[in-house]
């Protein structure tokens, strides 16, 4: 399918804006491993419902592999776990499916690229902050906790070869918008600290060679707050949230300089293309139907449908390819 022209002048200004920060650092030292995104064969992922799947060894319809309930794995459950076909946040496959071409059975299976995703639907970053959603849910830090416990030895991961994503902090934003007495910028410094000392954690681990860093969309638009009286200070919030977190991603790259560090905008891809809905052929932005509609953006009142999904992984494909080194 042919790209609305809007779209690919997106793509070149979106570039320039979320890599802005990593590239202002100093030049890249001759250590530091090089990023190709063709020779890319593993890609980590570490979030929330906007990037989990759902797999044979996880809890139905909210992990991969694992639960708060059921915490470690054996190295036969994680190689023996397969990925479930379009059970996912949306009405299909989601961003990572789309980017990696790994939809269903096995990871260690799929091709190109293998996609090992340990993110759980209803994450938050770190429980001591917020409570979980529910008693099974596994927060990001915990995520970290238990790949680096059960699945750090069993997966390769080696640098030049993999790429690790993190997309976190929906919920966090929904969780706390309506407390009135939170200091919300305050608030985000700790999250920051508490993300990235799980970063590290992985660091520490040797799960290194590339990172990307996704910002939080736009949800002050989606069908359950467009309108209302909070949405603007939940708009002002998760642009607060991906501040701190372009901040300290930047922080990450400058003290890590052995690691690709890159960032993602994907509140700017969002309201791109909502701004310029006719272009992507979709009459329904403000509504929601949990159905597979391909004119519809939001597939129920805090998710994207699958064609948005499709839309963020060609992007995302983009910018990999642009920062990739040779």
């Amino acid at each position: 399918m042919m790209l609305p022209a809007a779209y690919a002048r997106f793509l070149g200004l979106t570039l320039l804006a979320t890599l802005a920060y990593v590239l202002a650092a100093p030049s890249t030292p001759e250590f530091q491993t090089r990023f190709n995104w063709a020779r890319t064969k593993y890609v980590y992922a570490f979030g929330d419902s906007y990037s989990f799947v759902s797999g044979t060894q996880g809890y139905p319809r909210w992990s991969f592999i694992g639960s708060a309930l059921n915490f470690s794995y054996t190295p036969e459950q994680l190689l023996e776990d397969e990925i479930q076909l379009n059970i996912t946040g949306s009405d299909g496959a989601n961003w990572l499916e789309y980017l990696t071409g790994c939809f269903e059975g096995k990871p260690s299976e799929c091709a190109p690229r293998q996609l090992w995703d340990f993110a759980f639907s209803g994450a938050d970053v770190d429980k001591k902050l917020l409570p979980l959603h529910h008693e099974w849910c596994v927060d990001l830090v915990d995520q970290v906790n238990e790949w680096t416990q059960y699945g750090f030895d069993v997966i390769p991961h080696p640098p030049g070869e993999t790429l690790t994503t993190f997309w976190i902090g929906i919920n966090d934003t929904g969780d706390t918008v309506h407390n009135t007495t939170l200091d919300f910028k305050a608030f985000w410094e700790l999250e920051m600290q508490s993300l990235f000392k799980a970063v590290q954690n992985l660091y520490d681990h040797e799960l290194r060679g590339a990172y990307l860093f996704v910002t939080l969309p736009p949800l002050e638009r989606s069908p359950d707050h467009i309108g209302t009286s909070i949405a603007p200070l939940y708009g002002q919030n998760i642009k607060d949230y991906n501040t701190a977190l372009l901040k300290h991603s930047a922080r990450f790259a400058e003290t890590h300089r052995d690691v690709h560090v890159m960032t993602f905008d994907a509140h700017e891809l969002f309201y791109h293309i909502l701004d310029n809905a006719e272009q992507y052929h979709f009459t329904n932005i403000t509504g929601f139907c949990e159905c597979s509609d391909p004119e519809y953006f939001w597939f129920n009142t805090g998710h994207p449908t699958a064609r948005v999904h499709k839309l963020l992984a060609e992007a995302v494909d983009a910018e990999l390819r642009r920062a990739s080194q040779d």
